[in-house]
């Protein structure tokens, strides 16, 4: 039984053994160099688990100065689309690598045909015509052998021309594959006979419809590797199975210098789910704006959320590489992003839910100009101006007429510091006609601008603000994980999603208000909204609305409401 381990900040420890195994076979001589790939197939958007294999294959080419192709394994045309190739590439580049060359599986299709004639030739394949129940019954169990098909002695010379006729569309979908000639007494299932080709009369997005024979993922996959002289293919774990197949592809095919397939644990982010069918099932059922959704752990919507590419791979480093299953807890994924955001995201405030506050005793025609660090851990950055003027915004959470103990915010019986600016005390209140609080009125000490005052006296609250007299308004969506269950891809059937949805995963704030001075942000553009979190442009934005996704709250509290 897999032991589930949650990993957390605690308990992560790096390790690689993956490069242990290639530090030997160099040691050894039996590569000369390292070759990688990342073979994606491309009837989908790339989810935070591919994040981790574009991660390992090629930073593990990086390191030995070796090179790693981005491979396309288009052998199933009914559900693959350039949409998807453009996007996978877009992903890759954005998590910072770049590939030596671009192939897809269809390159080899030609190839990858011939070795099927030469299993043909060497009695190792055959033509069969059971139906894909009757192979799936014959097959076996993990504890009862299989049964030989009733076509497996077919004659070499009858399977050649079945395989010629199913190639030139003679017979329809279904109505024969060819299986390679193995084991139907292996203990391993992968080994009892697998199919390696399907009619499949479908229209490819490259080979057009030349091809009406599509060669299966486990025999394309050793054969495309070999053929590009990849030496290390690297997968996740559930291949460990295939690995014995994809070796005997390669033997019996007599593949000079066979690539090694080494597999590590996959990627399991709790509150996440990467299945592309059920994911397909958010989307179409309108449970997500998209793919590219960000609250989708797809790797186009946490670009879109503002996660750092930069954090995104210092995750996946301080998970290491490992054969154990574990499971991820995603509040390390929030830290990785916080501590990057911390380090190089620009400051300012916004004030999400604004409350005016007038300060009675501040002269109308008045302003004051303030210096702010536009980043204090890169001084180099210097400072952004900001205006202080007669009315300003604060956090309406920011002021309470009858607050509890240890409240050091506005109230009558508390004097606050507004940031960069005075010290300021309240005065009255206006209301409209349910009794809600419109606007506080204030009074300000003018010898404490700065925090600093005659009498040296220091209070606790310090409020962000923004100028009335310089604001403009914005639009700011909140967002949280997706699901309020860790792990949505236990539960039975995909109906169930709508239940286990996080009720909180998106608030829309209207009318929030920030510095004129941000208005001229462009997508993509991250700050840290002072005391709020981190938040970055979104692409719906246009000349007349800005529009900030929360990338990630300074503080993880998605565990105290669980």
């Amino acid at each position: 039984m897999e032991e589930n381990i949650i990993l957390t900040e605690e308990n992560t420890a790096p390790s690689n053994f993956i490069h242990d195994f290639i530090d030997e076979d160099l040691k050894e001589g039996v590569y000369k160099k390292v070759q990688t790939r990342f073979p994606p197939e491309p009837n989908g958007y790339l989810h935070i688990g591919h994040a981790k294999a574009i991660c390992i294959d090629f930073a593990t080419a990086e390191k030995y100065s070796g090179s790693c192709n981005l491979r396309l394994d288009d052998t199933n045309p009914t559900k693959e689309d350039v949409e998807y190739v453009d996007a996978i590439k877009e992903d890759i580049e954005w998590l910072g690598f770049k590939w030596d060359n671009i192939y897809f599986a269809s390159d080899y299709f030609d190839f990858i045909y011939e070795c099927a004639l030469k299993l043909i030739d060497k009695g190792l394949a055959y033509v069969d015509e059971s139906t894909p129940d009757e192979i799936r019954e014959m097959r076996g169990t993990l504890t009862e052998a299989g049964k030989n098909s009733p076509y497996r002695d077919r004659p070499i010379e009858e399977t050649r021309d079945l395989f010629r006729r199913m190639t030139e569309g003679e017979f329809e979908n279904g109505a024969m594959v060819l299986r390679a000639k193995i084991d139907m007494a292996s203990s391993n299932i992968n080994m009892r006979d697998p199919v390696i080709y399907r009619i499949m009369h479908a229209t490819h997005h490259r080979t057009g419809d030349k091809w009406c024979v599509y060669p299966m993922y486990d025999f394309a996959h050793p054969l495309s590797d070999a053929k590009e002289g990849v030496t290390h293919s690297l997968c996740s774990l559930e291949f460990e199975n295939h690995r014995p197949l994809y070796n005997w592809f390669l033997e019996v095919l007599e593949i000079p210098e066979a690539p090694r397939q080494i597999e590590f644990a996959r990627m399991n982010v709790n509150y996440t789910l990467t299945s592309k069918r059920k994911c397909l099932k958010l989307v179409n059922d309108g449970l997500v704006s998209g793919w590219d959704d960000p609250r989708m752990a797809t790797i186009c919507g946490m670009r879109r959320r503002g996660y750092p590419s930069e954090a995104v791979r210092a995750f996946v480093d301080k998970i290491g590489v490992s054969k154990a299953y574990s499971v991820i807890d995603y509040a390390l994924l929030e830290s990785c992003v916080r501590d990057y955001l911390n380090e190089n995201a620009n400051r300012a405030m916004a004030v999400l839910r604004p409350l005016k506050v007038i300060i009675d005793n501040y002269p109308e025609d008045k302003t004051d100009e303030i210096w702010v660090d536009i980043n204090p851990n890169k001084p180099e950055l210097g400072k952004a101006q900001v205006t202080f003027s007669k009315e300003i915004f604060i956090e309406a959470d920011d002021f309470m007429l009858d607050p509890p103990g240890k409240y050091f915010r506005l109230c009558p019986q508390k004097e606050v510091r507004l940031k960069g600016a005075y010290y300021i005390k309240y005065a009255s209140h206006e209301t409209d006609e349910n009794g809600n609080i419109t606007a506080v009125h204030c009074t300000y000490d003018p010898e404490s601008f700065g925090g600093e005052t005659p009498d040296g006296r220091k209070v606790k609250g310090t409020l962000h603000w923004v100028s009335a007299k310089t604001s403009a308004d914005v639009e700011v969506r909140l967002y949280d994980r997706l699901f309020n269950v860790p792990n949505p891809s236990d539960e039975e059937g995909v109906s169930s999603f709508a239940d286990n949805l996080n009720p909180e995963s998106l608030t829309v704030l209207e009318n929030c208000k920030i510095d004129s001075s941000l208005l001229n942000s462009k997508v993509g553009d991250t700050f840290q909204f002072m005391r709020q979190g981190y938040f970055t442009v979104d692409k719906d934005s246009t000349e007349d609305k800005l529009i900030f996704n929360r990338t990630v709250a300074l503080k993880d509290s998605f565990a105290k409401k669980g």
